[in-house]
């Protein structure tokens, strides 16, 4: 297996972008990528996007061939990769995979979401298709309620607060307000969260990711031949993927992500390194609660610690193992098929040492954190700087 390298990255702005269409954004994403990577078109042998549901937010399938038209990259193969929130994640794992066994030399890996044109109810239906239809989404169950019931099973386990979860939120929309990309620059208090909507409770509407748009690309190459188009690779170390069952019922635990702790280990595993190894992480904090099982089920702290941990500032810029430093998908946005691969362009961003006031000093090792659903499907990758 070869090893793999990121030559370039592109992100558009995320938020509700109504003068943008589905095609110009991945275009736009793209196009930042392929300037950054220091390549032709011409050299790209493959692309694999992730998109969970273009046929429900834009009533466009097939996207696969749209895409690769509108790119300018026809003939070459271009998969559509779905897992649903994970899909970006997904996508980035075939993209290496395709590169590391040699198949082709340099891949596209984006993601998408085109989620603002429809009716907020139409989106929740729209995403309410990744969990069990038969046996949640049929009785009511959407996704603040079934993080709900994680989140209050934690609370009755561990101790969890409210203003732990609360605090998750607040330090995400803080660093977001350090990335021009994002969806939020606002930064909000404790007692914003707490005095937000009730959602479904324990969850406020402050402790729930938004409805976004918006779009990811990177671009992947042979190591051996990445400085060929970079002074700064960054080298993708180590990829876990794994599933657990869709629906919450048949699951041994609601209070951590089996998939997760797996797919972590097969990452950890293949790079070689460990938890205390990781210098900054992006994880899917969908809802607050699930940040703090993020931490856990990655072995950033123990079980049942993540609020206490999260309480005390070590997931804060500066704090012992920075979370979320580009304001995550609560303050950054949720395009739910661009989100693992805007993850890993923070990353890059920030082992590159192009993160400005959000950069974690010294940042040698990243790692990024996707879920699909509620843990049905996880992604994890490890990245270190190629230097």
């Amino acid at each position: 297996m070869r090893e793999v390298a990121i030559i370039g990255v592109g992100l558009t702005k995320f938020g509700e972008l109504w003068d943008v269409s589905f095609r110009q954004m991945i275009v736009e994403a793209g196009a930042q990528a392929i300037e950054d990577a220091n390549v032709d078109g011409k050299q790209i042998d493959a692309m694999y996007v992730g998109n969970m549901s273009a046929g429900q937010f834009i009533r466009q399938e097939h996207v696969a061939s749209l895409i690769a038209d509108h790119a300018g990259l026809v003939p070459i193969p271009c998969t559509r990769v779905e897992g649903a929130c994970a899909s970006g994640g997904l996508a980035l794992r075939q993209a290496f995979i395709a590169v590391a066994s040699g198949i082709h030399d340099i891949v596209v890996a984006a993601g998408i979401e085109k989620m603002t044109d429809i009716l907020t109810e139409q989106t929740t239906e729209a995403l309410a298709t990744a969990a069990d239809q038969e046996w949640e989404a049929q009785i009511g169950a959407t996704f603040p309620g079934l993080y709900a019931l994680m989140a209050r099973r934690h609370m009755y386990e561990y101790g969890t607060t409210e203003e732990q979860m609360a605090m998750v939120a607040v330090k995400n929309h803080h660093n977001a307000c350090f990335n021009p990309c994002a969806q939020y620059h606002m930064k909000i208090t404790v007692e914003d969260v707490l005095n937000s909507a009730p959602v479904t409770y324990p969850l406020k509407l402050l402790d729930c990711s938004p409805i976004t748009d918006g779009a990811a690309c990177v671009i992947l190459a042979p190591a051996e031949k990445a400085r060929r188009f970079t002074d700064t690779p960054i080298l993708i170390a180590g990829s876990g993927q794994a599933s657990d069952t869709i629906s919450l019922h048949d699951r041994p635990t609601l209070t951590g992500i089996r998939a997760t702790t797996e797919a972590a280990r097969v990452a950890y595993k293949m790079a070689g390194v460990g938890p205390r190894d990781i210098d900054l992480a992006e994880v899917h904090d969908c809802f607050t609660i699930a940040e703090i099982m993020a931490i856990e089920d990655l072995g950033f702290c123990k079980k049942g610690e993540g609020g206490r941990v999260t309480e005390q500032g070590e997931t804060a810029l500066g704090g012992r193992i920075p979370i979320n430093t580009s304001g995550g998908l609560k303050g950054k946005g949720h395009p739910v098929g661009a989100t693992g691969i805007a993850q890993a362009v923070e990353i890059v961003q920030q082992l590159r040492g192009e993160a400005g006031k959000r950069q974690v000093e010294g940042a040698e090792i990243g790692l990024t954190h996707n879920v699909g659903g509620t843990g049905g499907t996880a992604v994890v990758h490890i990245f270190k700087r190629g230097d």
